[in-house]
């Protein structure tokens, strides 16, 4: 079940993330900020929070340390070169662009999440372990955002 609440979440800040990196790259299109608001408001609104369920009900055999290592690296392998791809794959979907569905989708996602890593780490670290479990999808939902910009970037860069 999707809270409402995730719903709007998702839907503002991977949109608005989304909505600036299509700017910066030059891809805008309206079809994109909608689908992107389905996207964000729909699915990652309910498979985040119940990976997220996941991490909490993984983590709590552990304690200290051990718990905290465990959930960052936890949204880490979550947030991997698959899953750049399903993100970078569905844009190019919205912009009708399915000459870019080829394997350099992989080359990108793979480039952009290794150099991503220690920022990732960070921010996963401080999602998963600092921020109340009530806040969590909206401060991944406001780090994904960011994220989207980067991604697009990575797009360029590593192409």
């Amino acid at each position: 079940m999707i809270k409402k609440q995730d719903m709007i979440t998702g839907a503002v800040f991977y949109t608005v993330g989304d909505t600036i990196a299509a700017l910066l790259s030059d891809e805008f299109s309206w079809i994109r900020v909608l689908g992107m608001i389905l996207i964000g408001g729909v699915l990652y609104a309910w498979e985040i929070p119940a990976y997220f369920g996941f991490i909490n009900k993984l983590s709590t055999k552990y304690v200290g340390w051990k718990a905290s290592v465990l959930r960052m690296l936890l949204a880490q392998v979550y947030f991997n070169p698959i899953w750049i791809v399903r993100h970078l794959a569905m844009i190019k979907l919205l912009l009708w662009r399915t000459d870019m569905l080829n394997m350099e989708l992989f080359t990108i996602a793979w480039y952009s999440f290794l150099w991503n890593i220690p920022v990732s780490l960070f921010a996963n670290y401080i999602i998963q372990n600092v921020v109340r479990e009530k806040f969590r999808f909206l401060a991944n939902a406001i780090f994904s955002g960011m994220m989207a910009v980067y991604y697009a970037l990575s797009a360029s860069w590593f192409s």
